[in-house]
């Protein structure tokens, strides 16, 4: 597989300050470009992770994945083109926008685009963040994840697992199809869900310390409608978080202690005990939908559904053994 992470993404619209007071003054980014209609953000040693283009209001406008080296994207073109999916190189322009070495740009079968690159810029200046943070989880596990709403999952399958590699971590197939594909350690750095619709859902971004994410839920409080899910833990991933609405109308996950886990063992398998252990309230939905997802969580938490910490001692509590052990 030669795509190892999640590099940056790239969204269009038109709503460059308010993406830039977001960007920087709650998820506490460091915006490191003002020039035109072009916004660029920071997270970690990387010159851009984020990237907001003001000349219109698409959305999504470009997932980019990291390969190793110019062997592996070479090697990557040649098996798409093979496939009969149009590779275009990147200009040098182009890569020099996106701060690196080389890269090329295909699309989708549902017509997302995607590009794939090697060697990116690093920063001369340490990362500043904008509000005290501790910092983002990046390095090897890459930007975060995206997660996609698409029409039906199951055209896009052969894509992302069979043609680019992604290796599915987990996936329900009720009330629709939806897919976690991971790339690196990270549980999931794509995801696909067959909601019917073509557009992005969210992307993630993860935290050092569960107290930024806290402090961050406190300041998005603070806006009226700012919050579209309220503080909860994933059942797959474990990760604790909430989610913000943003100015083009997805949302952002912002959260903390994702799952991490070995590729090379990891066994792909069906989850049935709904996207989330407590919280995560989803507040935009229509409350017969959100009784459906309370009722999932309340049916796992009357089943003593839980994530074991293996940072934390077990309390040897016979009443609790006895509970688990009937899971």
């Amino acid at each position: 597989m030669e795509i190892t992470a999640l590099g940056y993404i790239g969204i269009n619209s038109s709503q460059l300050d308010q993406w830039g007071r977001m960007a920087t003054g709650l998820l506490g980014m460091q915006q490191v470009d003002r020039g035109g209609k072009m916004r660029a953000f920071r997270m970690d040693d990387r010159k851009q992770r984020l990237i907001v283009d003001g000349s219109s209001d698409a959305g999504l406008a470009v997932m980019g994945w990291e390969v190793p080296s110019m062997a592996e994207l070479d090697q990557l073109a040649g098996r798409l083109e093979t496939h009969g999916v149009k590779v275009t190189r990147g200009s040098r322009a182009l890569a020099d926008e996106r701060h690196v070495a080389e890269l090329i740009a295909f699309v989708d079968p549902a017509g997302n685009r995607l590009e794939a690159f090697c060697k990116p810029e690093l920063a001369s200046e340490p990362f500043k963040p904008s509000r005290p943070i501790s910092g983002f989880r990046t390095g090897a596990l890459g930007m975060g994840h995206v997660v996609l709403n698409v029409e039906d999952v199951e055209p896009l399958l052969p894509f992302y697992r069979d043609l680019l590699g992604f290796h599915v971590s987990d996936f329900g197939l009720k009330p629709y199809g939806l897919y976690f594909f991971h790339v690196n350690g990270r549980h999931h750095s794509f995801a696909m869900v067959g909601s019917g619709r073509k557009a992005m859902h969210h992307f993630m971004v993860e935290l050092g310390s569960l107290d930024d994410v806290g402090q961050g839920y406190d300041l998005a409080q603070l806006e009226d409608g700012r919050i579209v899910y309220t503080l909860g833990r994933h059942t797959n991933d474990h990760m604790t978080s909430f989610y913000v609405n943003t100015p083009s109308g997805f949302f952002i996950e912002y959260g903390w202690g994702g799952r991490i886990i070995d590729p090379q063992t990891w066994q792909p398998h069906e989850t049935f005990d709904g996207p989330s252990l407590w919280g995560h309230e989803r507040l935009h939905m229509p409350e017969e939908q959100r009784k459906r997802l309370r009722d999932m969580r309340l049916d796992a938490a009357a089943r003593g559904v839980r994530v074991a910490d293996p940072r934390v001692p077990p309390l040897n509590c016979a009443w609790l053994d006895q509970v688990v052990a009937r899971e």
